[in-house]
Parts: structure tokens; sequence; C-alpha cells
């Protein structure tokens, strides 16, 4: 089943222009102010407050990282290439920085309306791919910690079904998730092996 693309109201959104004062960003504005965008002009480098900002258009031309005020790829919002130059090198650093989408300069009197939404639409994309790759990562990393606690138990002389059903008892006594008891169990073992070889040390 596909899923339904969602047009975003783009009225009252603000816009950085990180450009030089060219007529690329004069026509750019006039597109942007004519979808209902406020638009705020800075060179060469994003002032802070940018971080609050809705879309950022970016001169890849002529732009380098220390430009924004984030790593390059991790931007809090959609991000727009200008390209006048198609070097490959230029190209590059433009997608390395987090362009969302682009738009060929000269600027026209057409395309910006259609970049906001490709930004936008990928920008949201990548965040949720980004969030479930987080998800999956810390699943992961739940589940390693499951199995250490029940090898830990299980070395007491236990069965591994005998050990993993005595993490779940102690999970209902200490009254927390299965995870969490892994966690508590794994954690003071560490920490007592901590003891013992300070102890050896001593």
């Amino acid at each position: 089943m596909k899923r339904k693309i969602r047009i975003p109201d783009l009225g009252g959104a603000r816009a950085y222009i990180l450009h030089r004062p060219h007529a690329t960003v004069q026509a750019l504005e006039r597109q942007l102010r004519a979808i209902g965008l406020t638009v705020v002009h800075c060179w060469p480098e994003l002032p802070a407050e940018a971080l609050s900002g809705d879309f950022v258009f970016f001169d890849a031309d002529q732009g380098y990282d220390e430009q924004f005020p984030w790593k390059p790829g991790e931007s809090p919002m959609p991000m727009i290439a200008l390209i006048g130059t198609e070097a490959p090198g230029r190209i590059e650093w433009s997608l390395e920085a987090g362009a969302h989408a682009q738009i060929l300069k000269p600027v026209g009197d057409g395309g910006v309306y259609s970049a906001l939404l490709i930004a936008q639409l990928a920008f949201e994309a990548r965040a949720q791919l980004s969030g479930e790759i987080a998800d999956l990562r810390r699943r992961l990393d739940e589940r390693q910690t499951v199995v250490r606690a029940v090898t830990l138990l299980a070395a007491r002389g236990k069965s591994e079904a005998e050990a993993y059903d005595q993490l779940r008892q102690m999970a209902m006594a200490w009254r927390v998730t299965f995870e969490d008891a892994a966690r508590r169990i794994v954690a003071n073992h560490d920490e007592q092996r901590k003891s013992d070889d300070r102890r050896d040390l001593g």
C-alpha cells in the first residue's frame, strides 16, 4: 500500500538564504515571499537564530562546512542547495552538507515551491529512517544485555532456560521491565568485578 504524500502548508515558514548578495537571491526571495514565507538573508555564516528556522537555502558554489552551526548532514531543518557550477566536487560537498533538494542557478520564475516540498518530504523521510535505525540499535543493545545477564545467571549452575526464568522472576520481584532487570544484573556484575580487581591490586 502506497503511503499518501502530505503536502505541508508553507505559509508563515521562515527561510534563511545563505548566499552573497546576488540577483539569484532577489529572484529566490520573490518566489518565497509569494508562497508566504518570511525570508532572512545572511552571509558568510548562518546566525545562531537560524536553528529555529524552517528552511535553509545555501550556496553550493562557495559554501563550506563552518558556515553552519551543526555538523555536516545533521541540519535540524530541510536544506536546499543553490547550484551554479555542476562540478562533481561541489555537488559532492552539497550532498555531504545535507542538501535535501537543489535549485540550479540562475534562479528563474519557478521551481522554488517544488524544491521546498521535495526538501521537506526528504527531510522527514530521513528523520524517520534515523529514528527507526536508532530504535533498532537500542533493541539490539537490549537483547545483547539480556543474553549477557542470562549467561551470568547460568554460570551459577543453572540451565539457560532456568536462568531465563530466574531473570523474569527477578524483574517481577523488582517491579521493573525484563530489560531493566538484565541491565541491573550486568551492572552489578561489572561493579563487583571492578571491586575485586581493585582489591587484588591493593
